[in-house]
């Protein structure tokens, strides 16, 4: 039987860090050269490489047993804790609730945009999920460029929205920011807050990184300048490496009586409610202890070290230039110097410029501007720097805490050899651009007739 597909389906593309997954899997099982056999250096997957908090796991062990469902909104055990979390980390004094669990931000952020109306505005360089649920519900959208600094600025904010029709707008606003690791500040908040006011835009403040700010002290949630206009995401994937646990929270703006009972009637009619005891172990996740705190401290400053040799090494390398992160495990590298020696290698695109890479033999994965609504023939590209054992490095910064510049250097070079020699590969293929762009240049320039 032939099976006819919805066009709305047909449409989306899968998800460009999936195709990757599935690229390096076919390029590797066709591979013939013996270096092909230790896999690739892995630059393109953004997933925590730390175990599961020992309270989340145990509380899960212990509450296996709950078959039960549980209420729409998230049981209540859950939400206060939620709540108390906010108040001790963000500062935000949130009533329980306000407060709805899902299975995982990102489909917390599909079921806002499906019950919020008007156009979505998104800034770009961006994550590369939100595009394909705005394209798959139909949303007209504008893409809002950051400037040099890698923000976007209130300034331009106004005049795209002062553009646009709907009596609704809508900013995706995603801080800390993923690709580019950097942070908005307060002042920088404060004033994209006034312009929303203003404009009666709506917020969706995906916070997702909020706890892995290298200096927490500088992070302010959206939810605290702006309460009236925003919702916020967060959750257990990324600060508490549980992306598998697939357990997010959103927090509906102050005062939206009204929409909770629209946005339980979407959570109810597509999943019911996240896992029961899921949620249930999610609590200790979200209790205050010694315990994660210390859990929270040493994970970012684990991913500020790797962050920080990640980045100095890059801009090390001629022509290259990147973003220096504050927050997540990433940065976005700029690649555009090369544009020129690029082109004449017939790499056009930044998709292949990603397919350039992990092949033999540099075997090095990266995630293409393209696929961070970039331009395609934009050469940047976001690099996740967790490519090590988590548990076993955790152990290690326990025992032994690097305080020096060298001391930090040298646990990047014992902890995580991969990506030592993934940045080493990726100077050895623009090297080798280079080298063969002078080479054609020099070949030309012999083969030149100088008259008489």
């Amino acid at each position: 039987m032939k099976f006819v597909v919805d066009q709305q389906v047909e449409d989306i593309e899968m998800p460009e860090n999936l195709k990757l997954n599935t690229f390096l899997q076919e390029f590797h099982s066709d591979c013939t050269h013996p270096e092909c056999g230790f896999g690739f250096y892995g630059f393109a997957f953004g997933q925590s490489p730390f175990p599961v908090p020992r309270l989340i796991q145990e509380a899960l062990i212990k509450n296996v047993n709950k078959g039960e469902y549980a209420a729409v909104p998230g049981i209540p055990e859950l939400r206060n804790a939620i709540s108390k979390y906010n108040k001790h980390y963000f500062g935000m004094d949130v009533s329980p609730d306000r407060i709805y669990v899902g299975p995982g931000t990102k489909e917390l952020i599909f079921n806002l945009l499906e019950i919020l109306h008007g156009t979505v505005i998104l800034p770009t360089p961006a994550w590369l999920g939100y595009l394909p649920q705005i394209r798959f519900l139909k949303k007209n959208y504008h893409m809002l460029p950051t400037r040099a600094n890698k923000k976007i600025a209130p300034n331009d904010l106004r005049r795209l929205a002062l553009r646009l029709q709907d009596r609704q707008k809508i900013l995706i606003l995603n801080n800390p920011h993923n690709p580019t690791g950097l942070l908005y500040n307060r002042l920088e908040l404060e004033e994209i807050a006034d312009v929303c006011r203003e404009l009666n835009i709506t917020v969706i403040s995906d916070e997702i990184y909020a706890q892995t700010t290298y200096d927490f002290s500088k992070f302010v949630s959206m939810g605290k300048i702006y309460p009236e206009g925003t919702f916020v995401t967060n959750g257990l994937s990324k600060s508490h490496a549980a992306g598998g646990y697939r357990l997010g929270y959103v927090i509906l703006p102050q005062h939206a009586t009204d929409l909770r009972t629209q946005f339980k009637k979407i959570l109810a009619t597509e999943y019911t409610a996240v896992s029961t005891p899921i949620q249930h172990a999610a609590v200790p996740g979200f209790e205050i202890s010694h315990e994660m705190d210390e859990y929270f401290e040493i994970t970012r400053n684990i991913h500020k070290i790797m962050g920080e040799y990640t980045y100095h090494r890059l801009t090390s390398i001629d022509g290259i230039k990147a973003t220096k992160p504050e927050a997540t495990f990433y940065l976005l590298a700029d690649f555009n110097a090369y544009a020129p020696e690029l082109q004449k290698a017939k790499i056009r695109t930044s998709q292949k410029l990603s397919e350039s890479l992990i092949v033999h033999p540099y075997h090095t994965a990266i995630v293409g501007g393209d696929s961070l609504v970039l331009e395609r023939t934009d050469f940047s590209a976001r690099i996740a720097y967790v490519d090590y054992d988590g548990a076993a490095v955790y152990q290690n910064y326990q025992e032994n805490r690097p305080k020096t510049h060298s001391e930090r250097t040298e646990f990047v070079t014992k902890n995580a050899p991969k990506i030592v020699s993934g940045l080493d590969m990726i100077e050895k293929f623009f090297g080798s651009l280079k080298k063969d762009a002078v080479d054609e240049l020099m070949l030309i320039k012999n083969n030149l007739k100088i008259p008489n």
